[in-house]
């Protein structure tokens, strides 16, 4: 017992001399924002400190803390003796785990000294640049990045040398890419009053105020490190987090850094296309996502006009600076074609007193329809268990693509497990391109698989359900359609759900909607009642979990479908009304194989409703009037 607690003494006693360096400027460095890069500037005296200990680990918890995506480090030995063969930027790259690059200026003790880079990306390309030396040489090291380019300098003691090397940066960069920003930093050995730092400033703009010192690092008297950023090009913001940090022994020099945000273009500002949802009560909502945060509004209106502009506010302030936009037209007129399209400018910086933006991105102009109260004819696709398989969904709308639909239903298990949003977003997105979904309505129904996993509860902020609710009903002209969530298909208290499941409090409360939807007006004036859920409520079999048919069996009974459609088994079957203790035809849609997959078609005329579900082949499995 004695020896565990020495060596546990011992441990915090090294973990604390190791994280000593780092702890007085803990308290000044913010989370770096979305979308934004980190730059980072530090001369470290080939990690020799003020103490006079030379530690790599120190210097490389510096870096770790400060968490840049690009940093230039000044005054590295690589391999030479005084180092003992260590290759310095290699050690720090491993350390941090960032990618390394290094621009030797000199031969020195067996080895080399010079700068280097290190960024989380991997550079596309390198640029060494030597600059003029009446004494020791010097470099420019540029990496070029996917949106920036990034240089790193260390500046002769030479006046001359220096403005000679003003002169040389000033053209290596009007050789890169024109449309890429271009940052450098360095120990440029020269205060802001100087005319070396003038000079540069003619063409630069210096992100760290002048007045923040960097020498020396105990009692800083002095600014002679920098980060520049170009402004011959514009597509950047320098962001509020930025300064001199309060490291006071790892080196002779203070490290720097800045924050900035690189404007998207137009054509990257949008993630998805619009896509519509819930077409009820005479609205519409219109979803879709950015890769920026922007300021978005909805132009739409009728007989080809975009003449109406709607923007989100909550509590008299605009809904902006976001990713998730989901706006809801109202007072829409029934039987009208209105056109619209979706508009998303991008805020670049977005703090109480200073707003910069970028582009703004303008979408494809769409059409969209909703049915007149008393329309009797449509069409409409039902797709269930594609569990995110793309091959399935490319038949699919392929067998589907004369069919002039006028809305789409994914019932149940088709995002599958949705671990995060980027899994969600990009099924969700391809199922909805490739049902048109921008001018098409869909409707998303819950099943089992799309209530599991850590992005489950984020669904909602990707689809809207009507009336806000995984369950619901809603007229498609004169016909009523009914929505039902049956939850899990195990019971709340297994064990893989950890308690965190109350299906038994939804199928109750869905028990009341059930029963106060089917005495409602709106469903006994309806000329056809459609019921929709994921999970059957007959033909499951006699051994099945099936609550839901406690809770509604016997609302069921007594409640006057025309056909109920679900999924959820991966066996297409087809159970005539009594067949199975059932009021009216109930049809269960196939798996998430091509062997057994199917598609349902639901299309009314007058007072005529068929139904047909084709397989992935597109052979016609079953056809019945209703």
């Amino acid at each position: 017992m004695k020896k565990q607690i020495i060596s546990a003494f011992i441990f915090l006693l090294i973990l604390n001399v190791s994280l000593g360096s780092i702890s007085a400027f803990s308290q000044t460095i913010s989370s770096k924002e979305e979308n934004s890069i980190r730059m980072m500037s530090y001369n470290i005296r080939n990690a020799k400190g003020l103490d006079n200990v030379t530690d790599y680990d120190r210097i490389a918890n510096v870096i770790l803390w400060a968490a840049p995506d690009i940093i230039g480090i000044q005054e590295l030995d690589s391999v030479t003796g005084r180092s003992n063969g260590v290759d310095v930027l290699d050690l720090l790259s491993r350390k941090t785990l960032m990618y390394s690059t290094y621009a030797a200026s000199i031969d020195y003790n067996g080895g080399k000294y010079g700068i280097g880079i290190l960024s989380k990306e991997k550079p596309i390309n390198v640029l060494k640049v030597p600059l003029p030396c009446n004494d020791e040489p010097r470099m420019l090291l540029i990496v070029e990045l996917e949106d920036y380019y990034f240089g790193n300098t260390h500046f002769s003691l030479n006046a001359e040398d220096r403005m000679k090397a003003v002169d040389i940066i000033k053209s290596e960069v009007k050789k890169l890419d024109p449309n890429k920003p271009f940052f450098f930093v360095g120990d440029i050995n020269d205060i802001p009053e100087s005319d070396i730092v003038k000079s540069l400033m003619s063409e630069f703009v210096s992100l760290v105020p002048n007045n923040q010192y960097t020498s020396p690092a105990d009692n800083p008297i002095k600014c002679i490190d920098y980060i520049f950023g170009y402004n011959g090009v514009e597509s950047w913001s320098l962001l509020t987090d930025k300064g001199v940090i309060n490291e006071k022994v790892a080196s002779d020099h203070r490290p720097l850094f800045a924050d900035i945000r690189i404007h998207s273009d137009k054509e990257s500002v949008f993630r998805t296309k619009p896509y519509l949802q819930n077409p009820t009560g005479n609205g519409i909502t219109i979803s879709w996502l950015t890769n920026v945060p922007v300021h978005s509004w909805v132009e739409y209106g009728v007989d080809g006009n975009l003449d109406q502009k709607m923007e989100l506010y909550v509590d008299g302030q605009m809904i902006v600076n976001n990713f998730h936009h989901k706006y809801r037209l109202e007072n829409l007129i029934p039987g009208e074609t209105y056109n619209y399209r979706v508009c998303s400018r991008e805020i670049a910086v977005y703090e109480a007193y200073r707003k910069e933006f970028g582009e703004i991105a303008i979408s494809d102009i769409y059409t969209f329809r909703l049915p007149k109260e008393n329309e009797t004819d449509f069409s409409a696709i039902v797709f269930n268990d594609l569990h995110q398989r793309r091959n399935l969904i490319d038949l699919f709308s392929d067998l589907i693509a004369d069919n002039n639909y006028d809305f789409v239903v994914f019932n149940g298990d088709n995002i599958d497990d949705p671990r995060n949003e980027k899994q969600a977003v990009a099924s969700l997105s391809y199922m909805n391109e490739k049902v048109r979904a921008e001018s098409v309505p869909v409707f998303y129904v819950r099943g089992n698989h799309e209530i599991r996993n850590a992005y489950s509860i984020g669904l909602r902020d990707l689809l809207d359900y009507v009336g806000d609710k995984t369950y619901g009903s809603f007229n498609w002209g004169d016909t009523r359609f009914v929505i039902l969530d049956c939850g899990e298909d195990k019971i709340d208290d297994t064990p893989v759900y950890y308690g965190f499941n109350d299906f038994s409090g939804l199928r109750k409360d869905q028990a009341h909607f059930l029963n106060k939807e089917i005495n409602s007006s709106e469903f006994k004036q309806a000329t056809k009642r459609i019921l929709i859920h994921h999970i059957p409520v007959y033909g499951l079999g006699e051994n099945a979990y099936n609550p839901s048919l406690d809770e509604w069996g016997y609302i069921l009974k007594n409640a006057d479908f025309n056909v109920s459609l679900h999924g959820h088994t991966h066996r297409f079957e087809y159970h005539p009304k009594g067949s199975v203790d059932n009021n009216f035809p109930v049809v269960i849609g196939g798996g998430n194989s091509v062997e057994s997959a199917t598609v349902t078609i639901l299309e009314k005329e007058g007072n005529k409703m068929s139904l047909r579900v084709l397989n992935a082949n597109g052979v016609e499995l079953l056809k019945k009037s209703l």
